[in-house]
């Protein structure tokens, strides 16, 4: 559970890209010249971390890319002065909610094992040095289903994306009580299981 985008999928930028600046226009003649700039940073900066968070959900990486979508979407109809002292608790949010929506309108998941959500691509490593981490990222995740739902959400959005306990508790509305709880009784659990060759 290191870097926040090394471990889900490298994304085509050019789709979330081409329908950021469809969605520009409409709203661009009252916003200040650097909006595009700020949106297209945005995609650049979250596009992959939004993916992996949304696949964590819906375990299906078409609908993950759908997701996070219609989040950068949402953000180009924002009013950016709302959100650009929050934009990463904000993404994630409604990248969240929409994920949410999906499930319960259409209950489908399955688990993580059969996803192809690893980002490996331009990881600096040999092949087999990609499949070997790969093989063990999908090891891992197989305990993380062991947790519950909310322990394995939060844990991920807390040493996966980075994201502090504030921001967790604005994406998720738990406490942050709740969340301490969550992430110390899921990593105990997580050491219980974990073979050897799995500890950090």
């Amino acid at each position: 559970m290191s870097g926040a985008s090394e471990n889900f999928p490298e994304v085509a930028m050019a789709s979330s890209v081409e329908l950021a600046k469809k969605a520009l226009p409409a709203v661009q003649a009252t916003r200040p010249p650097n909006r595009e700039k700020f949106i297209m940073q945005a995609v650049a900066d979250f596009e992959s971390p939004l993916i992996g968070y949304a696949m964590s959900i819906l375990h299906d990486l078409d609908l993950a890319r759908d997701v996070v979508q219609d989040t950068f979407i949402r953000l180009c109809q924002q009013d950016l002065i709302t959100v650009e002292d929050r934009l990463k608790p904000w993404l994630f949010t409604v990248c969240r909610n929409r994920s949410l929506d999906l499930v319960r309108k259409d209950r489908r998941c399955q688990s993580l094992e059969d996803s192809p959500w690893q980002k490996v691509a331009d990881s600096g490593l040999l092949p087999d040095e990609q499949a070997q981490q790969q093989e063990q990222q999908t090891r891992l995740m197989s305990y993380m289903d062991r947790l519950t739902a909310n322990q394995r959400e939060v844990i991920l959005l807390k040493f996966q994306h980075d994201l502090s306990y504030l921001e967790i508790q604005k994406i998720t509305g738990l406490t942050s009580s709740n969340i301490g709880f969550l992430i110390h009784t899921g990593l105990r659990r997580l050491r219980e299981i974990l073979p050897d060759d799995l500890r950090l």
